[in-house]
């Protein structure tokens, strides 16, 4: 009690002018329109600063939460597209679908190892057999087709990416229907080429390529890159094409996992096919 009496007793000239400053302080702003908006506004503003900053904390530590939910959300979305569907009578339409049949379902998964720089690379997901995921199903991006899972464990899977010597997927110039097979050349990770196109058939420069959906692992239509240039290859009628991929493969993180549900039937089906020393 008596240090505290002497701190008052030392201070007191101070205290009592922070006391009458205080007091004027607080009437300059009650009754005074000008000072009291300017308060407010910086007041309003250093909140709002702080504020900021928390949020950006708080979605930095929600970042894979919100891409896991962002997955599910486009998972739901595109498995409602028309590529997602087969109709079961080409002539008819109904509001209610009954008239198709759901052909393709999608996995999400996350890509935790990667390369890039080597002849064959290959990507590993953080999701397996427990999963539903399998040995040949196609993978994609929400940018562009990622590979094909080459395989699989209960827990993880390893993904053929396109940066391989021998991918060979089917895809087509999106306007025209031109085909050909995706392939790459070991060289640049954002460029692919793409084969066995016939030089008679006309291409341009920066045409969109897609996926043709021809196998049964990628439906029709999801984005491959675009032309980049194209020559002819020396002594063949073919065209050499070059195209920029739609995904900066360096960079990807989070993909989905292709389920076609009626690739059985087709690969059953395709083995009907007779061989050319069976129709001689």
């Amino acid at each position: 009690m008596r240090n505290l009496i002497a701190f008052f007793r030392r201070f007191r000239i101070f205290l009592y002018f922070a006391l009458l400053q205080g007091i004027a302080l607080s009437t300059y702003f009650t009754y005074l329109s000008f000072p009291r908006s300017q308060y407010l506004t910086t007041a309003s503003a250093v909140s709002g600063q702080l504020l900021t900053y928390r949020n950006d904390v708080t979605k930095h530590f929600q970042l894979p939460y919100n891409n896991r939910k962002l997955q599910y959300e486009n998972i739901q979305l595109r498995q409602r597209l028309s590529e997602s569907f087969i109709k079961v009578q080409g002539a008819l339409f109904k509001i209610d679908d009954t008239l198709q049949h759901q052909q393709y379902e999608y996995i999400p998964a996350v890509v935790i190892n990667s390369t890039v720089n080597k002849r064959n690379n290959y990507f590993t997901l953080s999701s397996g057999k427990s999963s539903g995921i399998y040995r040949g199903m196609g993978v994609f991006s929400n940018k562009g087709i990622v590979g094909i899972i080459h395989n699989v464990s209960d827990h993880y899977a390893v993904v053929k990416s396109v940066l391989t010597e021998d991918i060979n997927i089917d895809v087509m110039v999106e306007k025209n229907g031109i085909f050909g097979l995706l392939k790459w050349n070991g060289k640049n990770p954002k460029i692919g080429t793409i084969s066995s196109i016939s030089n008679d058939l006309t291409l341009k420069k920066w045409s969109k390529i897609v996926t043709r959906g021809g196998s049964g692992i990628f439906p029709r239509g999801l984005p491959v890159g675009k032309i980049k240039s194209l020559k002819t290859v020396e002594g063949k009628p073919l065209w050499d094409v070059e195209i920029y991929y739609s995904e900066d493969y360096r960079k990807i993180q989070n993909v989905y996992v292709i389920k076609n549900l009626m690739l059985k039937e087709q690969k059953e089906l395709e083995k009907k096919i007779p061989s050319d020393e069976e129709i001689e």
